[in-house]
């Protein structure tokens, strides 16, 4: 009897014992991070993509998201990362100061910029630019994306409209991929943004694009980071976002293919 208690307490020992060491080593897995820098756009694949990058590497990947000019200013000083999803003329100027792999960049994909309100709510005529013009003049408050690349592109369509002046007690800035969130919550009653975050967000109803007149395309490129602590996971992460599979969800998420 003894001894199968003894057995049995043994045989439970090693079984903790074991089961300590493979948590040990599954912490000691995760501690090797592959961390990639990306505004908010490209967000919604990398996520997807994670779980097929986390097995194929066995590295965690960390996703940080912010406005490209955000970005670029933490890789001027020195910021940790192994891939950088930037505009391409914020690429090839880190590219030249050696701040990004030289020959590293592939092109994701670009987005255009829409417009949203929250689902069951009027949808406004953005057909034509009139009609666009007169839906946002009609909107009693107007989320977007302060700072960055379509925050930058609106204010310039406002100015282009010629109703920067009338519009600005209506306009509501958020931080990156904040404006379709206070959307969400009630803050805004349309929001003028890239069509990949519109697309993330149940709440929201995307109305359309913009008239072909106005609308501006955002193109998004990845690089490898000259200092990346992971380069061979990094150069993984590029060839999984250029896969089918990846294209596939850019699409679904607004993007296509970036001219040459």
């Amino acid at each position: 009897m003894w001894t199968q208690i003894s057995n049995a307490t043994t045989a439970a020992a090693t079984a903790a014992i074991l089961a300590a060491l493979t948590l040990a080593q599954g912490v000691a897995a995760e501690a090797v991070e592959t961390r990639v820098f990306t505004s908010a756009a490209p967000r919604g694949v990398l996520r997807e993509m994670a779980p097929v990058f986390e097995r194929m590497t066995g590295h965690r990947l960390v996703i940080e998201s912010a406005f490209s000019t955000d970005l670029k200013r933490r890789i001027e000083a020195g910021d940790p990362f192994d891939v950088a999803i930037l505009p391409p003329d914020m690429a090839d100027d880190l590219m030249r100061r050696n701040k990004l792999v030289a020959g590293s960049r592939v092109d994701l994909g670009r987005t255009g910029m829409g417009v949203a309100v929250r689902t069951g709510a009027p949808q406004p005529d953005i057909g034509t630019v009139d009609a666009f013009r007169l839906a946002l003049l009609a909107a009693p408050t107007v989320a977007y994306a302060d700072g960055g690349a379509s925050g930058v592109q609106f204010h310039g369509i406002l100015a282009r409209l010629g109703i920067a002046e009338a519009m600005k007690p209506k306009l509501r800035p958020y931080p990156s991929g904040g404006a379709v969130d206070a959307l969400a919550r009630g803050e805004a009653d349309l929001v003028v943004i890239g069509i990949s975050p519109i697309l993330s967000v149940p709440a929201v109803t995307l109305v359309g694009w913009l008239p072909p007149e106005l609308q501006s395309y955002i193109v998004f490129t990845g690089s490898i980071g000259a200092a990346a602590k992971q380069p061979a996971d990094a150069q993984t992460l590029l060839n999984l976002l250029t896969s089918p599979a990846a294209i596939a969800l850019f699409k679904s998420q607004g993007f296509e293919p970036a001219p040459h």
